[in-house]
This record gives C-alpha cells, structure tokens and sequence, in this order.
C-alpha cells in the first residue's frame, strides 16, 4: 500500500538520497547520484519494483521516529507485544555510496523480517543475485553492484532476499547495502559502528555551526541539514529536491524530475546560507553556479545537471504505475531547453548577493556579465515560459520583467562597487528604469487595481510577491498592498497561497494542484516588510506545522486533504523556513545590527540590494 509522501524520512551522504518510512521500508534510493536510475522505486510503483524493509514481525502496538540531533541519523522506535527496538539508519560520509541499518534492542525480544527486493533501471531489471558466504550476497546487473552483508541467515525467495532474526536488549544487529561497479572486485566492507560515529561527527560538526534564532532554532537547523543533505558535495550543486514524478495532483500528469539544480534557487540558497553563517557552503555554491553558467549567454540554461549538464532530455517509464497511480513517472526535466527570463536576474542578484554577504568575487564574474548583459538588453523585451515553467503559449510574464529589472539593477551596483565605469553604470540604470516604467504600465490592471501575472492579464500570480522582495517597489506602495490583498482573495485557500490561477490552456496542462509552499513562505515575509508581523508570525507558524513528525516538508501541501504534495523534501520549502525564520526573529529583537559571522545571530537579509 502507498504510503503518504508525510510518512517519509530523508537519508543523505551528500551525493545521493533515500527515502525511508515510518514503517521502516526504504522505497526510494538512487545509487550513486541523486539523478543515478533507481535501485529502489517501489514509491513510484510496487514493492516488486524495489524496497529494502525492516520491520518487526506480527503486530506493532506503537512507533515513532526522531532525527539524533543536529544530525541525518534516524532512529524509528517499535513496541510490540514481546518487547521495544530501535531501527537506526544513515548513510556514511564518503566516496563509497552505502546505507547502514542497525537493529537495537531496547527492553525484552522482539522478531524482526528483512525483506530486500533491488530491481536496477527504475525498478525494471531485475539483477542476477549470488552467494558469496552465509552472510553476503551480490546482486548485479549491467555496470552495478549492491553488496548486502547480514549478521543473519539470509535466504532468496521469488527474487526477494529475506531473513527473520530477534534482538534483546542490549542486543545491536547491523546490516549494510553498498553500491559499486560490477566489473571490481567486491570492495572490504565497512565498520558499521565507526561509521556511525564519525557520520554522527560529520553531521554535529556543521549543524553545531547554527547560530540561534530564538525558538525557531529547532526548525532553522533541521531544514539547514536537509539543504546540505540534498547537495551533491563533488560539484556544490544542489538539487531541488531527492525525488521525481511525486504528483502536485494525485492521479494527475503534473509530475515532474527535480533532481537537478535550479538556477533561480541560487539567491534564496546563498541568502540562507550566508545569514545563518555558513560562507563555503555559500561560495561552493555560487562557483558551481559560475562554472554552469558560463558560455553563451543565449545557451544560459533554468537547470543544468549535478556538475552542471546541460542535456537533461525527459522520458517517461511506463512500467511505473505511478505514485497512487500518479501518471507518467518522468525521467529528465524537458524544462531545461525553456527560455525563461528571470533566471538572468537570479544570477544577478545571486553575485551582488555573494558579494553583499563579504564572498570575494570570483574569477569568471565580471566575464560572465560582459556577455550576459548585452545579451539581455534585447532579450528582456521577448516573451517567455515564467517561472512556473508553462508548457503552453510563452507570454510576456510581469514577474519575468521585474527579474529583467533586478538584473540590470544588479549589475549597475556591482559595477558601481568594483569602481567599474559610469558609462556602463549609467546605462544599466537607464535599462533599468526603462523595464521598471513598462511593468508599472503594463504589467499593472487598472480596472483591478493591481498587478497580474502577464501583460493584459487578469489572473494572479504568487511570484508578484517578488515585486517588494526585490526592491522593486517599497512594500507600502498601494499598487504593492492591493496586489496582496488581491492574492489573498483569489489564491488563499485555507490560509496558504496557490502559484497561481489556471484556466485551461494557459499553462499547457490540466488544472488542479497543492498550494505551493514556498509562495505561503515569500507572503509571510511581504507580511513583514509590511509592518504585518502578527500576520508574518502567524502564517509562519502555520506553515511550521505543516512540518512531518522529522521536520520536513514536500514541495505542496493540500489543506482539504492535509497531505503534502509535490518532490520530497523540497529544497525551496526549507530555504523558505530559513529565511522566513530569520526575518521574524530579527524583527523581534531590538536593535537591528548586523553581526559578525561568528556571533550568535547573523543578520537576516530580504532580497532588497538597490532597494
């Protein structure tokens, strides 16, 4: 049976994922990258198509689960009848991609089963399994290899390997599942325990580094570990979240591969990073961004690969039933050939952002902007897809335009800052000005008395919320408090904000999907830029408890429903806790001044630079 998309835990080594239930069965793995085929599918389809489950045998009178923390080790708790053990997984540190399992137990007996089903190709090929001795096997096929090693007999039936076995207290049981290449011979196993201790070191050393944001702290650490959970540490790319084709409408089309990396998620990622501290995360970040981006500027890509790809063709697996028969499972993202005009603002605002934030500038900055910029003083007037990535008709997006703006806004402060040339500053802000007045008049409805999401629209759109976010009207500007208060009557639903509003056609598929979380987050920071703290404070919180019982969040949530929708754990939804968490708690104190990256708080920044 499906399990809710809220029943999952997140297990992580810094280059790949796996998502593990509240039931003890990991349904999601991908060796050795995030974007490697799955060795484990059956999220996506059935437990033939691959799972690794241990759990006790008979009847679980109670469970739970909690993170160790400050750490990405996950303890899930069993109470039978016979007794009371914990299950403690993670995923060591390391070149060698590997998941640790080990059974504890707590007080009296209690009998385990081990199921294993490892179906490579996402979940299709079922691999040729052998023997090695009573407590290893290998199973391979094509250029892979899992290596299981059990403390238990292990035994194979109808291509499932099994075993029953019972812990006592005091009593620890590890089992081990490593990938590596077929054509090698099997690699020494590893020490489960000392790997549990230096991943537990690796995991405290970095989440130790948190500064303190009052109460919000708990909220802000674990996010923060996600986010470095769900980057790929070779490159310092980071993917937008560990999962594809989890639906944003159950039983719908709208499924989509998130396990690239977004460009626009490069100034919400280096905002978090930087004001909670964290400057190599920070610069690993922006230079794998410098490295993605570099080339033609009209070949500058919304998404690249792990180590920056470019070719990421979509495809989709009709052997997968899809999840809660969610149709069709996408591989690639067809996205990633889409013009979209705001990224050139992000990474804009992603430089002058590193550079704000004391990052030294990188090598290839200034020659990235010689050829962006005069690139997008004729592109900037073109139609594009949007943010949202429509599959439909390319408009002239009002949330595209203001990007434009925030790129040439950008690039005047950055060329002002490197004492660069009046010319060039001069004419940047003559841009600038030019597509600001544009957007005011056409970007602006005046029979609504608000701003809509394309030219001559009259439909709403979240990412207008970027309009005071980015400085490009103060937040008290009428035109600014009456588009959110028109967004809040026509895309609120049960206090959480839809993208945006559909009619049929427009985006090239069906209607129907979750609220988007990170919208609900910009909102609740628009609320504080407004003076709204009580309103900030109170979404915020809210959207905190829509957290599962391990702190993590999907891309969408359903209120009818209330189950989460979307990829899994979405990177954007946790920067949105970070973010939103840190500018509560700045306004909450009294004095605002900006601290130190080794002080306690570091000061919160709103994608305000120009404003």
């Amino acid at each position: 049976m499906t399990q809710p998309i809220e029943n999952y835990a997140l297990l992580g080594n810094c280059r790949t994922a796996a998502l593990v239930s509240n039931e003890g069965s990991i349904d999601w793995l991908c060796f050795p990258r995030f974007d490697s085929p799955a060795c484990f599918a059956s999220l996506l389809g059935e437990v033939d198509n691959g799972r690794w489950k241990i759990s006790p045998h008979g009847k679980v009178l109670s469970s739970s689960r909690a993170y160790r923390d400050g750490t990405m080790v996950l303890e899930t708790t069993f109470t039978t009848e016979t007794g009371t053990a914990k299950l403690i997984d993670f995923m060591p540190q390391g070149d060698r991609s590997c998941i640790v399992r080990i059974v504890e137990g707590v007080d009296g007996g209690v009998v385990f089963d081990m199921d294993l089903v490892v179906r490579f190709d996402y979940g299709r090929s079922v691999p040729w399994v052998e023997r090695v001795d009573p407590h290893t096997l290998t199973a391979v096929a094509g250029p892979d290899m899992l290596v299981l090693r059990a403390p238990t007999p292990i035994k194979g039936r109808d291509h499932h390997t099994t075993s029953r076995f019972s812990v006592t207290t005091g009593e620890r049981l590890a089992f081990s599942l490593t990938h590596q290449s077929s054509s090698k011979p099997i690699a020494e196993p590893i020490d489960p325990y000392g790997a549990l201790t230096t991943t537990e070191y690796f995991w405290l050393e970095f989440s130790d580094r948190c500064p303190d944001v009052g109460e919000w702290t708990p909220a802000v650490k674990r996010s923060l570990i996600t986010l470095k959970a769900l980057t790929y540490q070779p490159t310092g790319g980071i993917v937008a979240a560990a999962t594809t084709s989890l639906p944003e409408h159950v039983g719908g089309e709208r499924n989509w591969d998130y396990r690239y990396c977004w460009l626009r998620d490069a100034t919400m990622t280096l905002l978090a990073f930087m004001n909670l501290g964290y400057f190599e995360e920070a610069q690993a970040w922006r230079n794998w961004l410098a490295r993605s981006v570099a080339g033609n500027p009209e070949q500058m890509q919304i998404m690249y690969g792990l180590a920056g790809e470019r070719r990421l063709p979509e495809y989709e697996l009709p052997w997968l039933k899809g999840y809660e028969n969610s149709k069709p499972v996408r591989i690639g993202n067809a996205a990633a050939t889409q013009f979209q005009l705001d990224i050139y603002g992000e990474v804009a605002d992603a430089m002058a952002q590193a550079r704000r934030g004391g990052l030294p500038t990188h090598r290839r900055s200034a020659a990235i902007a010689e050829v962006i910029m005069p690139f997008l003083e004729q592109a900037w007037r073109k139609p594009d897809e949007g943010i949202w990535e429509i599959r439909g008709q390319a408009l002239h997006f009002t949330h595209s335009k203001v990007m434009a703006w925030v790129a040439f806004d950008r690039a005047a402060i950055l060329t002002e800052t490197n004492k660069g040339s009046r010319e060039k500053i001069a004419r940047y802000r003559r841009i600038a000005d030019e597509i600001h007045a544009e957007v005011c008049a056409q970007g602006y409805n005046e029979e609504m008395g608000c701003f809509v999401q394309s030219y001559g629209s009259t439909l709403m759109d979240a990412a207008l919320l970027q309009i005071p976010l980015t400085g490009f009207l103060p937040p008290d500007d009428p035109r600014v408090v009456r588009t959110i208060d028109m967004m809040e009557k026509r895309l609120m639903r049960d206090g959480l904000l839809l993208r945006y509003e559909t009619q049929h056609g427009v985006d090239g598929l069906p209607p129907g999907e979750g609220t988007f979380l990170v919208c609900s987050f910009w909102l609740a920071d628009a609320y504080g830029l407004m003076g709204r703290q009580a309103d900030a404070r109170a979404l915020f919180e809210r959207l905190l408890g829509l957290c599962n019982d391990v702190g993590l969040l999907a891309e969408q949530y359903e209120p009818h429903a209330k189950r989460m929708l979307g990829n899994f754990p979405q990177a954007f939804s946790h920067i949105g806790i970070i973010n939103a968490a840190l500018n509560i708690h700045r306004s909450q104190q009294p004095a605002q001044q900006r601290a130190h990256p080794d002080a306690d708080v570091v000061e919160p920044q709103v994608l305000d630079v120009g404003a």
